[in-house]
């Protein structure tokens, strides 16, 4: 072939493969700015909602996307005014990321394919009659991309293992032989909420000598779970049942519950366990001072993790080549591995993460991997403990 002709097929390769998204990957080009608009289904100052949009913002930051947040303040009819307002803007953004938090996001995806506007789901996607009617994403809805979640079933049945494993260690048993453990849920009706509570029955069905008391709801709040573990324990002590582990479906429950204890006069660590999910300051502190066993979690870096989707499916690599439903593991912090991340969460400093190494290869579309490894190995200092 004559160095002319060479030249010319060079080009034409090389066009047909950015055409394809072939060399948008990791450390590629990117191929232009993103305009993201992310409705915040939390309240202002709440800690895990307000670090999904911090994490949100810091991929956006290294990954030539603009993300946008507006806050509902836990108020489904303010989220719902806001996504509507978002999907009629004459000019509207590349994509709309929702949480279907109770199923108040379903007529926003509505209004959105209306209006073709590409939209995410993130932490709670469609359930019930919805996903019924619905279905999977891009079949009814076709501007619905798809969604990113974490597996908050493992995630519960590993924080009620922990309890178990730590209450039969002690022997903490009651009277009557069994472990008896108080479950404190966020609610009875979020996906994210039912998952967290699925995984604490897998596990408790599973150990014959564990018994789940109260199964009780403290709408993901501090003192509400502080207020449901107080009456519990003067509950058990009527009974003259010994409580040996208290499961919080997330850590401002999981504190409420610590003062609780504390106020019944109750040592945590020392002759009743707690457990939470969230990888808050807060709790990270509590389990340096060995009054928290563990908190689960990391799901609040769904926020950058849905920017790498989103800048990866608008550069030509769609994480649908290996499913629309991108789920990500979560992993439980302990006194072992506390060190690792603790510093990040304290300073919330996301900036240090390299949320482009995360981004699939042009051959590996769909293929991310999200785990606590990847993520401390993104880091470019070792972390330190929090105080």
């Amino acid at each position: 072939m004559g160095a002319a002709k060479l030249t010319r097929f060079l080009r034409i390769l090389l066009a047909a493969g950015m055409a394809c998204g072939v060399f948008g990957s990791v450390g590629g080009s990117i191929a232009r700015p993103l305009n993201i608009v992310f409705v915040n289904p939390g309240k202002s100052g709440e800690v895990y909602w307000d670090m999904v949009a911090q994490t949100m913002q810091a991929a956006g930051r290294k990954l030539d996307a603009h993300v946008e947040v507006l806050t509902s303040e836990r108020n489904h009819r303010t989220m719902q005014e806001l996504g509507f307002g978002v999907v009629v803007r004459p000019d509207k953004p590349d994509f709309l990321i929702l949480s279907n938090e109770e199923s108040a996001a379903v007529p926003i995806l509505e209004a959105a394919e209306a209006a073709g506007v590409k939209t995410l789901l993130l932490s709670n996607t469609l359930i019930g009659e919805d996903a019924v009617r619905l279905g999977p994403p891009r079949q009814k809805l076709k501007t619905w991309l798809g969604d990113i979640t974490t597996d908050l079933q493992t995630a519960g049945a590993r924080m009620a293992n922990a309890l178990i494993t730590a209450a039969r260690a002690e022997k903490w048993q009651s009277a009557d032989g069994k472990i008896h453990i108080l479950g404190i849920g966020g609610d009875e009706t979020t996906p994210a909420s039912i998952a967290r509570n699925a995984g604490l029955t897998l596990a408790v069905d599973a150990a014959s000598d564990v018994v789940v008391d109260r199964m009780l709801f403290a709408n993901w709040t501090k003192s509400e779970a502080e207020r449901v573990t107080a009456n519990y324990l003067s509950w058990a002590a009527r009974k003259q049942i010994r409580p040996a582990g208290i499961w919080a479906g997330n850590d401002p429950m999981a504190l409420g519950a610590l003062r609780a204890t504390i106020a019944a006069g109750l040592v945590p660590g020392e002759n009743i366990q707690v457990v939470g999910l969230n990888w808050s300051e807060d709790a990270l502190r509590e389990i340096k001072a060995g009054r928290m066993l563990l908190t689960d979690g990391g799901h609040f870096l769904l926020g950058g993790w849905s920017v790498v989707l989103l800048r990866d499916y608008a550069d030509g690599c769609d994480f649908a080549a290996v499913s629309p439903r991108v789920e990500v593991k979560t992993s439980a912090i302990t006194r072992d591995n506390l060190a690792s991340v603790a510093d990040l969460i304290k300073t919330r400093a996301f900036d240090r993460i390299d949320f482009a190494r995360f981004r699939a290869k042009a051959w590996r579309c769909g293929q991310y991997d999200f785990s606590l490894d990847a993520l401390i190995s993104s880091l470019p200092v070792a972390e330190g403990v929090a105080d």
